[in-house]
């Protein structure tokens, strides 16, 4: 079985589960305001102003994988999936300024949806490890 490190430095797993959690809190605040589009005027501005700070924390998130890599060694994988949700970011704010939801919307949940497993998967790391029974 091989394991996959990240980062060997505390500093830069708190640098990137702080990123994962920045990036996972926006979506979650992209899908509310999204509900917001239904039933207010402000809707729109925040959902428009929250589509530039995903897409900074999504950037944000790339960075620290990066940083986390270049720190501690180990498999370059986790940078590959931060590239990937950039593009998938990229492709969502594409979507949304083309007023395109039938592919806008579920591509949010899905990104919500990795996003959340991203975090899941920083924080358990450097977390003690209980031995097999």
């Amino acid at each position: 079985m091989t394991t996959q490190t990240t980062a060997a430095t505390p500093g830069g797993l708190t640098f990137l589960r702080t990123a994962t959690a920045l990036q996972t809190l926006t979506l979650l605040f992209q899908a509310v305001t999204a509900g917001l589009l239904l039933t207010s005027s402000r809707g729109y501005w925040l959902h428009d102003f929250g589509s530039k700070v995903m897409y900074a924390a999504a950037m944000l998130y790339v960075l620290a994988t990066v940083l986390a890599w270049r720190r501690g060694g180990g498999s370059p994988r986790p940078v590959l999936y931060a590239t990937g949700f950039l593009l998938l970011a990229s492709a969502q704010v594409a979507l949304g300024v083309a007023h395109v939801p039938s592919f806008h919307v579920p591509l949010g949940v899905v990104m919500f949806a990795l996003s959340t497993l991203a975090l899941a998967r920083a924080v358990s790391q450097g977390l003690p490890r209980r031995p097999a029974a």
